[in-house]
């Protein structure tokens, strides 16, 4: 991250560490590296670990602490596919080259699971998703969806699941339908961003935290000034996804920075847990406004939905979280609530993510738009790939077009609450 490390209040995963960085600290004095990365979520941990493990010599700068933002607080779905409906890239680049992308996002999932065991990460991964409908109409939207899949992009992974099957997965009676998808599931988000950066410095790459990058001096070599040192670097990878504050201005607009807030449960125990998700998947809704939830490996019930665009947590939060979950599930009817946390996300105008360089040497990747727990794996690969001169794959994402957010700085914000209360409001009917 750039800037804006700012105290936010303490999530489940902050107290379920169990990756122990070897000791960083604050960057002091001047020092030169092959590549700087400004970020320490997946994205910059990933980068870090792909180019040390080729050689290279690595800085990476944190603002705060590594896995500070989305990718310590997020709901843990690692998933195929993208922020948006593939639909969206064929209508942009065409149907190869959507299908190269489609593709890669299932790569980035293997990735995931292959990076964990490389590493020996213990983050809890499990492997199970459910993609639920809750109005009529989206049973017709995800059946066309799974058949789209198969019949144009020859994936057969999506499985259509209701009345007592989908109950094998999901114990209510709220969901119609849902597509289950063996090739997602879900893990601890900041166990496994503290393995990638711990598995990072075993490979050479020197990490520093409480370090915010306050200004990139462009040129070749590149200069990356923070509040007491600097760093000299060949190339700059910016990850710093919602949290760059102005750090770089050609981003901005590209990307708007959205709050998700989560709660969880008290541990529920063997039995209990078994009434809720029985095959231990993760599940999102299919509205645009989506609530999603998993279990935790001590058998919390881990909870996301909700957004706010301006940074203030929405009135009422907790009670209507408890509201819902009561409603799914009558059986979690009582139980504590133990952990209540938010973090924020960058979205893209067009929910794809936004990759690209805007120099000779300068990167960067952004904008995953909710989901970029797999993805931003994979972004790292391919920067890294990229910076050892293999441009091909990176360039295949670099190539979606993207506009900035209308209405500029003032009215950005505004605008995009409108819409999405319009969603909000469609979701309803």
């Amino acid at each position: 991250m750039a800037s804006d490390a700012s105290e936010s209040p303490a999530s489940y995963y902050r107290d379920s560490i169990q990756v122990t960085l070897a000791p960083t600290s604050t960057l002091e004095g001047e020092a030169r590296a092959d590549v700087c990365i400004i970020g320490g979520g997946v994205t910059g941990c990933s980068t870090a670990l792909h180019l040390a493990e080729q050689g290279y010599s690595v800085v990476l700068l944190e603002a705060g602490e590594v896995g500070f933002g989305a990718s310590g607080r997020s709901g843990g779905q690692i998933l195929p596919g993208l922020g948006t409906d593939i639909s969206t890239i064929e209508k942009a680049l065409g149907l190869e080259r959507a299908r190269d992308i489609w593709e890669m996002s299932r790569e980035a999932v293997r990735l995931t699971a292959s990076l964990i065991e490389r590493h020996s990460i213990p983050c809890d991964l499990q492997w199970g998703y459910l993609h639920a409908a809750v109005k009529t109409r989206q049973i017709r939207e995800l059946q066309s969806f799974r058949d789209e899949m198969e019949r144009r992009y020859g994936y057969s992974g999506l499985h259509w699941l209701e009345g007592d099957a989908l109950r094998e997965h999901v114990c209510t009676g709220v969901y119609p339908g849902a597509l289950y998808d063996s090739e997602g599931g879900h893990l601890h988000p900041l166990n496994y961003t503290l393995g990638l950066a711990k598995a990072a410095q075993r490979a050479g790459a020197h990490l520093y935290e409480h370090s915010a990058a306050l200004h990139v001096q462009r040129g070749s070599p590149a200069r990356v000034v923070t509040e007491q040192g600097s760093v000299t670097a060949d190339f700059v990878v910016v990850a710093g996804n919602a949290y760059l504050g102005g750090l770089v201005p050609e981003l901005d607009g590209r990307i708007m920075r959205a709050a998700n807030y989560m709660i969880a449960t008290e541990p529920l125990g063997e039995a209990r847990a078994a009434k809720v998700l029985p095959q231990n998947d993760a599940l999102s809704d299919a509205n645009f406004v989506l609530d999603y939830y998993r279990l935790s490996g001590d058998r919390r019930l881990i909870y996301g939905g909700e957004v706010s665009y301006n940074g203030r947590e929405p009135k009422h939060l907790q009670e209507r979280m408890e509201t819902k979950i009561a409603h799914l599930f009558p059986v979690l009817g009582g139980a504590r609530i133990d952990y209540r946390w938010g973090g924020d996300v960058a979205i893209t105008l067009n929910r794809a993510p936004d990759f690209g360089r805007l120099e000779g040497n300068l990167y960067y990747a952004q904008g995953y738009s909710g989901h970029g727990m797999a993805l931003a794996g994979l972004a790292g690969q391919l920067l890294a790939e990229t910076i050892a001169g293999q441009a091909e794959r990176f360039d295949v994402f670099a190539a979606m077009p993207h506009r900035r957010f209308p209405g500029g700085r003032w009215l950005r914000t505004p605008l995009l609450v409108l819409a999405t209360n319009f969603y909000k409001l469609r979701d309803r009917l």
